[in-house]
């Protein structure tokens, strides 16, 4: 993987200016104040001046010279109305009804995405998955091709052999019950985000069968959809439907797998349903001694990224990084 210092390069050569939604919680002053220290990210807060300089003081973060939007006192504000209604046109939406959404600190934010004041956007420290993604769907959009949104973590513990190993796992927070041709697409943009935080994709479509040992409409799925995954991606290895213990352990692989290119060396995991991804990853996570970094929202224009409610001030500093590096 990258390290935070590689993707700090990155952004020092192409600095950029990230929203951030929750302009007076603790956590998000305390990434703020690490960030604005620097010189390659600049934050956006959203929220009452005095109520964001008043938080600040109160938790004894240093947030001076950072530029603080306050919704209700927005020059453009007309003509980010304008806009929500001409990207809402098809629901008939009118400047009154958009009002009620625009002075929201998550589609305020948004919006500043689209009009362009920032590039990037991260939000959820205090709501909920759902209200980053509607309004990310509603304003910023699917890239041409994609039909969802969806998400993976990257996961990086320090490995026995020096250097970090890390992991990615899709879909863990987005897609309920994705069929075939869903899993196909976040299988696609799962790799994407892999490959730019410096895995080399080896892809696990995870299953309780390996290779035809179980039988059932959800081995079937998970098979279908690795096999449309071939076809999107022909230089990746992939392999599905596979056990995780297939996936991971080489002597494992070689009984059920043995001429598998990715069994026992699997790296970039895609789970068949929300279940199984959410509780795929918080298991590596808390008893496996993983880092996990995300959910990172994947298939949209521009990045967008939701924070975990229980996030702490360090994940908010890490995830702004990793958000801004993506656009």
């Amino acid at each position: 993987m990258y390290g935070f210092g590689q993707l700090i390069d990155i952004l020092k050569k192409n600095p950029k200016k990230i929203v951030l939604t929750e302009g007076t919680d603790s956590r998000i002053l305390e990434a703020s104040s690490r960030l604005l220290a620097s010189n390659f990210l600049h934050p956006i807060l959203i929220g009452n001046s005095q109520e964001v300089y008043d938080a600040a003081e109160e938790c004894g973060y240093n947030i001076r010279g950072s530029e603080i939007i306050d919704p209700n006192n927005f020059p453009e504000m007309d003509k980010m109305i304008e806009l929500f209604c001409e990207l809402r046109k098809s629901k008939g939406m009118t400047p009154e009804e958009a009002k009620k959404y625009v002075y929201q600190n998550n589609y305020f934010g948004t919006m500043l995405v689209k009009m362009g004041y920032a590039d990037a956007l991260l939000g959820g420290a205090t709501y909920s998955t759902a209200d980053t993604v509607r309004p990310a769907l509603q304003l910023i959009k699917t890239k041409p091709g994609n039909n969802i949104v969806s998400s993976c973590f990257i996961l990086v513990r320090p490995s026995a052999t020096g250097g970090n190993e890390v992991l990615a796992m899709g879909d863990c927070s987005i897609n309920i019950k994705p069929n075939t041709d869903e899993l196909a697409e976040i299988a696609e943009e799962t790799i994407r985000c892999a490959q730019r935080f410096g895995i080399d994709p080896k892809v696990a479509f995870l299953s309780y069968s390996t290779l035809g040992s179980g039988a059932g409409e959800d081995v079937d799925k998970m098979r279908e959809a690795a096999r449309k995954t071939k076809e999107r991606c022909p230089d990746i290895p992939i392999e599905g439907e596979i056990q995780f213990d297939a996936a991971v352990s080489p002597r494992v692989a070689k009984k059920k797998c043995p001429d598998s290119e990715v069994g026992g060396h699997a790296n970039t995991f895609i789970f068949p349903d929300i279940n199984a991804g959410n509780i795929g990853y918080k298991i590596a996570q808390r008893m496996g001694n993983f880092e996990a970094y995300g959910p990172i929202l994947l298939g949209l224009n521009s990045p967008i990224n939701d924070l975990s409610r229980g996030c702490t001030a360090a994940e908010v500093y890490s995830m702004a990084i990793i958000t801004a590096a993506l656009a």
